[in-house]
């Protein structure tokens, strides 16, 4: 839950005021940084023998 709500906070932060290129490093430090919540928050944990295991699906989605 908590890198759900970080992932979702990661998109409503606004943007400081900076301009061209660090700017477009600041998009993509975000983009990056919202991947990487998003993916976690929905990761399915298990904890097997003292070893965290953290599974994620990266296949495609099916659309229909």
């Amino acid at each position: 839950m908590r890198f759900r709500e970080r992932a979702e906070a990661v998109k409503r932060r606004g943007l400081p005021p900076v301009e061209g290129p660090e700017r477009q490093l600041f998009l993509e430090a975000a983009k990056i940084d919202f991947q990487d919540y998003a993916m976690l928050g929905d990761a399915t944990a298990t904890l097997e023998d003292g070893i965290l295991r953290l599974e994620i699906d990266l296949r495609p989605r099916d659309v229909g």
